[in-house]
């Protein structure tokens, strides 16, 4: 089968290469900094797991900047292209896609058009009615960064959304690719799959915060949060997962998939999921006045990723906190490998870990590293459990 995928970010990449194990892909983006290192057989973004099969693996897969040449005999096309959220229209920028959408219709029409970028409630719908000589269907992907091609090959659950008969071929092709034998496969109306995604997001984001609320409690009343945090998870309708504390919940997914869903809200009586958003601003408040009122000089931030595995400093929680800090006129450095800039915000970034942690009077690191075991006692964390 001949498939486009558009957009090489994580996502984008992640299926071009799981599709081109057994199809034609042609991958479009408008960045050469993704495309040609693609065509060498590398990575650009940071996933170990990527830069194995792009490596190794005999793919059928062509990374391209022309649209002509992607969509080219195409018989489905896939969009990974950003939705960020945009705070002045309190709704996702979903014009990437659009213009996607509006070039398939020209270039190629008869391609079975799969949306995995996140969008509002709705979408589809307006796609459909805006082009009805099109297949337009949605399937939300549920992947992490950094472990992306991991989580489409082993996925908990494969979700398309629209026409019943080309969503079922369209399943089948993410079934095809899983090395997982019995995958739960939803075909659902496409209103139901997007809400499917921003709900599973905001829960996990309801999940951190709750944790993060109660050790702010604990912190707050000299009580230990690790005591209480094992004396809840026992409980196995909560379970002892996804249970540690940070600095709040970020990367690419959750702090906009969380305002995107309270957008769709908009006249639909609630309370919680605006808590949930409000939440996360609450944390990374108490988080900073937490670190200020121990009086540091400078403050180190050790990395600003997510997560172990990623290259990923969008929505970071810990750039919340010092974005707080650097408000108070407090001295800021950071230690980023991932960076290759000297500043960060007009930060300084440290690059020798010695010298990162010589200045620093006080270490704040959203997750626990082996790195700064010899500095223990300048480390500032809320990691508890030594993992995401």
């Amino acid at each position: 089968m001949r498939i486009a995928v558009v957009g090489l970010g994580y996502v984008g990449l992640s299926y071009a290469v799981m599709f081109a194990a057994r199809h034609r892909v042609r991958a479009l983006d408008v960045e050469p900094a993704r495309v040609d290192p693609v065509n060498r057989g590398r990575s650009p973004i940071m996933d170990s797991l990527l830069d194995g099969y792009l490596a190794d693996r005999d793919l059928d897969l062509i990374a391209t900047l022309d649209p002509a040449e992607a969509y080219d005999g195409a018989e489905v096309v896939v969009i990974g292209t950003p939705t960020n959220y945009d705070p002045d229209r309190d709704f996702f920028d979903t014009s990437s896609v659009e213009s996607v959408i509006t070039a398939v219709a020209e270039l190629a029409p008869a391609a079975v058009v799969v949306v995995k970028s996140t969008i509002p409630v709705g979408f589809i719908a307006r796609m459909t009615a805006e082009h009805p000589e099109l297949t337009v269907l949605f399937s939300p992907e549920f992947l992490r960064e950094g472990r992306a091609l991991h989580d489409i090959l082993h996925p908990s659950r494969i979700v398309v959304g629209g026409d019943p008969e080309p969503a079922r071929r369209f399943a089948d092709l993410l079934v095809e690719g899983s090395l997982e034998p019995d995958v739960p496969v939803l075909i659902t109306g496409a209103t139901e799959a997007e809400a499917i995604k921003l709900f599973a997001n905001t829960y996990l984001a309801m999940r951190v915060s709750f944790f993060n609320e109660l050790d702010t409690y604990a912190l707050s009343h000299g009580i230990d949060p690790r005591a209480v945090i094992d004396g809840v998870g026992h409980d196995p309708r909560i379970g002892a997962h996804y249970n540690n504390p940070s600095f709040g919940y970020g990367g690419y997914c959750l702090p906009k998939d969380t305002k995107q869903l309270l957008a769709n809200y908009r006249d639909v009586p609630q309370t919680l999921i605006k808590a949930i958003v409000d939440s996360n601003a609450t944390r990374m408040d108490f988080i900073a006045e937490d670190i200020l009122r121990r009086q540091p000089q400078v403050v180190g931030l050790y990395r600003l990723v997510m997560k172990e595995g990623s290259d990923n400093f969008r929505e970071s929680s810990i750039v919340g906190v010092m974005e707080r800090i650097l408000a108070k006129g407090v001295s800021v450095v950071i230690y980023e490998p991932a960076l290759e800039s000297d500043d960060f915000l007009g930060t300084e970034i440290v690059r020798d870990l010695t010298a990162f942690t010589t200045r620093s009077d006080l270490i704040v690191a959203n997750r626990r590293s082996p790195e700064l075991d010899h500095v223990t006692d300048k480390v500032y964390t809320r990691d508890l459990f030594g993992r995401d």
